[in-house]
């Protein structure tokens, strides 16, 4: 027996959840659990099933289900669950939420594999060496932007990777870049935007008197920092904390939405509509 994740997006209509779950009794399929949402705005559909079922009846499921879902208009795809996403993590300096994915990684509660780490500058190699993963540093000025993101787009398709997460990577990614993975990047920011832009927010907040840090984690669009929410994480603080210590809460906080944001998406229940997502338990 062999546990499959089968994800399905489409328009909405009556039936759709009838028609799966009666092909998955048909070839003695057990579900785990079962996640749907019909959106009353943009009539879409979205479900998400863990099943167990004999490894001798998923080619006749797959052809079936394929059936189904050519009939109902469906857009449907059975994923085995030990499959592990194939991630590039990029980074810049700051390392927390790198060093936050590698551990979780490790001790396997992050359902990915990590295909390298890339970077445009050279101080996070000790956690690529430390846990021998392959290092890339690629460094990029606004001169050298074009072939820096060739051979990001080289390392991405040579690698066989399928998400890639900014882990505090910071340099903005190029239309092309981020239209040609689009649903496919992960990106982490500290949520006093768009009020706090540029240098130095966590100082622009104390001043200001902020009562709560936060963290946002999304997909990455051509709109810097606006893509669709995946994940956000709040932690009230208050005029007792100094600038140093509104800093060190929100890495907390920014390593806890991120890797909450790149588990959702490698299980497999997090779907793009339109400028939201839908994230299904």
């Amino acid at each position: 027996m062999t546990q499959y994740i089968m994800t399905t997006q489409s328009k909405d209509r009556t039936g759709i959840v009838a028609a799966l779950t009666s092909c998955l009794a048909k070839h003695e399929g057990f579900i785990n659990e079962l996640a749907q949402f019909g959106t009353p705005d943009s009539d879409r559909f979205y479900s998400r099933i863990d099943f167990t079922i004999d490894e001798a009846s998923i080619s006749n499921f797959k052809r079936d289900i394929g059936k189904i879902a050519e009939d109902l208009s469906l857009n449907t795809k059975v994923i085995e669950k030990a499959r592990k996403v194939k991630t590039l993590l990029m980074v810049s300096k700051f390392d927390h939420c790198l060093a936050d994915l590698l551990y979780k990684t490790r001790t396997g509660s992050l359902p990915i594999e990590i295909t390298g780490i890339a970077s445009n500058h050279d101080v996070a190699r000790h956690h690529a060496e430390s846990a021998g993963i392959a290092y890339h540093h690629i460094p990029i000025t606004k001169a050298t932007k074009p072939q820096a993101e060739a051979m990001l787009k080289e390392l991405i398709e040579s690698t066989g990777t399928e998400l890639i997460v900014l882990a505090r990577y910071m340099q903005i990614l190029s239309d092309e870049v981020c239209q040609k993975y689009s649903g496919r990047i992960i990106n982490i920011h500290h949520s006093f935007l768009p009020s706090f832009k540029g240098a130095k927010p966590y100082h622009k907040a104390y001043d200001l008197g902020v009562k709560l840090i936060g963290a946002t984690a999304h997909y990455v669009t051509a709109d810097l920092d606006e893509g669709p929410i995946i994940e956000q994480r709040v932690q009230r603080v208050n005029h007792t904390m100094t600038p140093d210590k509104l800093i060190a809460i929100g890495r907390d906080v920014e390593a806890q939405a991120l890797g909450h944001a790149v588990k959702l998406h490698a299980e497999h229940r997090a779907f793009l509509n339109g400028g939201r997502t839908v994230v299904l338990p």
